[in-house]
């Protein structure tokens, strides 16, 4: 990949997906797809089933029913999967002793590729003065730049990523989520899991939400801000409500003594509470939290009893899985 390069992505398509081990369901009849050109984030409380879903989307767990395409075949029957589909699904996946340039190395050759894309993909993630240094030294943020350099080594049509900003600092995410747009911009098709929600409203295109291995909500992420709207304050909400009723402009009582009015002419509103005879306190535009609207739609699921990414059931199985299918 180079500045000028433009890249055809490839639609991921994720159907009925569903994995039980044993008594344990992880993943339930799941279904979402990934748009070429965009970024989508794949987002869950922990224990939700999002990791348990990428590892089979990937062909390291097969799945009991239902199926997760790249390009409309599974991972598995790809020709060249390391051209389709680049992930990085943690940043320990490397050997500590070796260098940041020769585990890059290890897998260029691997793939057939040259060293000298080894060293651009060192430049284009921003760690060439740590190329020689051991990777087991690494800080948590470069061992990320790595595992996205591995990623990106066959300049592949999609690429998948989990938890791609942990141990990133401020003007890491930044950079992140800037490289992320311009590979984007290119047509690649990018999926993110992430837990880090401010920073996924910033950078997504699409959200796909899941709660106990099942879908709660997907869409654009102009889709789940709903429609524009406004929150004015007031001393009598109602017969500010009635006052917009008279002028045609629909409004509904919030949560917390605000009217939310179906406009974003703050000048129409302040016009008619003036007529009104009322006094504005609060006058501003409404945007949808996407972190208000995660906690809504997943409060009281998280099956999880611990810090990590799976339910305890679902960690054991997909360690004796993986190792199975090493």
């Amino acid at each position: 990949m180079t500045a000028t390069s433009t890249t055809t992505g490839a639609r991921i398509e994720v159907r009925d997906l569903t994995k039980t081990f044993g008594s344990f369901t992880a993943v339930d009849q799941l279904s979402f797809q990934v748009e070429p050109g965009r970024i989508t984030g794949f987002l869950g409380p922990n224990g939700a089933g999002k990791t348990t879903s990428l590892r089979m989307l990937l062909g390291l767990i097969h799945p009991t029913s239902g199926s997760a395409t790249i390009d409309g075949q599974n991972y598995h029957d790809l020709d060249h999967p390391q051209s389709v589909v680049g992930s990085a699904l943690e940043a320990t996946n490397f050997h500590p002793g070796r260098t940041g340039r020769d585990h890059l190395r290890v897998l260029a050759a691997a793939g057939g590729l040259p060293d000298s894309r080894v060293d651009e993909l060192l430049e284009l993630t921003g760690i060439p003065a740590a190329a020689r240094k051991r990777a087991g030294e690494y800080s948590m943020g470069m061992r990320q730049r790595l595992g996205l350099a591995a990623a990106l080594l066959g300049d592949p049509r999609v690429l998948i990523l989990d938890e791609p900003s942990n141990g990133l600092d401020p003007e890491g995410i930044r950079w992140l989520r800037g490289f992320l747009r311009h590979l984007s911009s290119e047509g690649k098709t990018i999926l993110v899991s992430s837990h880090l929600l401010q920073e996924v409203e910033a950078t997504v295109d699409d959200v796909v939400i899941i709660a106990n291995g099942r879908m709660v909500r997907s869409g654009a992420m102009s889709e789940l801000r709903g429609a524009p709207s406004t929150i004015v304050r007031t001393s009598d909400v109602q017969q500010l409500a009635g006052a917009l009723r008279v002028a045609d402009v629909m409004s509904s009582p919030g949560t917390d003594g605000e009217l939310i009015v179906e406009t974003t002419d703050k000048r129409l509103v302040g016009d008619v509470a003036l007529r009104a005879g009322l006094p504005v306190w609060e006058l501003r535009d409404r945007k949808a939290d996407l972190e208000a609207l995660f906690f809504e739609l997943t409060e009281g699921t998280n099956r999880n009893l611990g810090d990590g990414s799976s339910s305890p059931h679902e960690a054991d199985a997909i360690s004796g899985q993986e190792g199975a299918n090493l």
